[in-house]
């Protein structure tokens, strides 16, 4: 009967494997991360437009009835509710205005959390650290808000 062996060797090589992993990993650019949080952040609001201008009627209705959003209006609120969720995807899949849109999504999504869906946080913190990351950190190079920006640096060093 033989009994394998703990070799500090094989330690190693797995230690150092796991290095090189998290080096490689620590390598990938940032603006190849925001591509996917962009389109997945774009996903969520577009689908929920589409949902409300499927049925306006029912989507009115749903503001009247079920997420009575305080101060405003029900057709209000199912108006400035679709205008941000049809505008805010299109501009986070160009990349402009990113910050300032993730800032709008993020009250929004405050407002579903704590007026509408309170029930619903483990899907609103999931949007809250996607929108949190394009908030501080911007659209990456593969954006308009990077040309601009770009742009403006070159021409400010006139």
């Amino acid at each position: 009967m033989t009994h394998a062996t703990h070799s500090p060797h094989a330690s190693i090589t797995l230690v150092e494997r796991a290095q090189r992993v998290v080096a490689w990993l620590d390598r990938i650019p940032y603006s190849a991360l925001a591509i996917p949080l962009r389109l997945a952040v774009a996903t969520i609001f577009w689908n929920s437009a589409m949902t409300k201008l499927a049925n306006w009627e029912t989507a009115v209705e749903l503001f009247r009835e079920e997420y009575r959003v305080p101060l405003l209006p029900p057709e209000l609120a199912a108006y400035l509710s679709v205008s941000i969720e049809l505008a805010a995807p299109v501009l986070l899949v160009l990349g402009l205005a990113t910050r300032p849109v993730a800032l709008i999504l993020l009250g929004m999504t405050a407002v579903i959390e704590v007026f509408v869906y309170p029930q619903a946080w483990p899907t609103h913190i999931q949007w809250a650290a996607m929108l949190l990351v394009l908030l501080a950190r911007g659209a990456g190079m593969f954006s308009i808000d990077w040309l601009i920006r770009r742009r403006v640096m070159s021409a400010s060093d006139r």
